[in-house]
């Protein structure tokens, strides 16, 4: 098999008949005959599934994944990636933002590049309104600060790789899953292309919840750091509250009744230290339920059927 093509689905199907026509047409280009189109049906609650058995009849290279309930988009991918043949596989996502063309680009960029394992698409101005831009840049900027890896900022889900890079990211093994962090950790040569995004037709299912919690699980599945910071910062509140005490100390000692010690600060440093104790629990115990969760080995996604 010389081509995978992987594709996720949840809310796809307006996108599908299109999506169908255009990624034949760029498989057509680039004049690959051994391909397969896969689609993971993610607990998708729209016809996609229904919509997709229909159109095998004439493109008989789709192969469904059905999953037996709603994943997650990276767990999807994972499935799909664990089940692609392909001497060189392309992930790509079916909402037509980034045109199933791609394929073509990447597909020369990497004959052109035999060295390379990764061709893989990042915006370099990010599209939407101001809160989703600003939104993403604070992600990545976080995600480079806190991580040992460098990961290009305002990466796509688009990208062509080899069989042996998706072979060796798939032994990662990672029950909490972060595909942008993971994909560049592996490592390999990988290529960037500048990708302009266009319109998504209909609401995005990435809510700003769900976004939240994407920044959540990339930075305590792929760093350690802010541990390293709970530390630090415990360290420092410990000095400036013995410097603090032994200050009133001597404050009292010298000017005796002329100090008075007022329950109203008192009460506000210990809601101050309240706080930031229970921070620093919720930080500890979002880790140890990464911990929980890789211990269980629990399989990341279950296929309820395979067509």
């Amino acid at each position: 098999m010389e081509l995978s093509v992987v594709s996720t689905l949840y809310r796809s199907r307006i996108f599908l008949e299109t999506f169908l026509e255009e990624i034949l047409k760029s498989v057509e280009a680039i004049q690959v005959k051994e391909f397969e189109l896969i689609f993971v049906n993610d607990g998708s609650p729209d016809d996609s599934l229904d919509y997709l058995i229909s159109r095998k009849a004439d493109i008989t290279q789709i192969s469904i994944l059905d999953l037996s309930r709603n994943f997650g988009h990276h767990y999807a991918i994972q499935a799909g990636l664990t089940h692609a043949s392909g001497k060189h596989i392309f992930l790509i996502d079916n909402d037509l933002e980034a045109p199933p063309s791609l394929l073509i680009d990447f597909y020369t960029k990497l004959k052109e590049n035999p060295s390379a394992d990764v061709v893989f698409g990042y915006q370099e101005d990010r599209k939407g309104g101001f809160i989703e831009k600003n939104f993403g840049k604070t992600f990545w900027y976080l995600i480079n600060i806190l991580s040992d890896t460098r990961i290009p900022h305002n990466i796509l889900t688009e990208r062509l790789m080899t069989r042996q890079f998706v072979t060796e990211l798939l032994r990662l093994g990672d029950a909490n899953l972060f595909l942008g962090g993971m994909l560049h950790w592996t490592g390999f040569r990988q290529i960037g292309v500048p990708v302009k995004k266009g319109t998504r037709q209909g609401a995005s299912t990435y809510s700003a919840f769900k976004r939240t919690e994407l920044m959540l699980q990339a930075i305590t599945s792929f760093s350690s750091k802010p541990l390293e910071w709970l530390f630090y910062s415990g360290v420092v509140i410990s000095f400036i509250s013995i410097f603090f005490i032994i200050f009133l100390v001597i404050k009292k000692l010298i000017y005796q009744d002329l100090v008075s010690i007022g329950w109203t600060s008192l009460i506000a440093v210990n809601i101050l230290i309240l706080g930031i104790i229970s921070t620093f629990l919720g930080i500890i115990g979002i880790y140890i339920s990464k911990i929980f969760r890789q211990v269980q080995s629990r399989p990341n996604f279950i296929i309820r059927k395979i067509y």
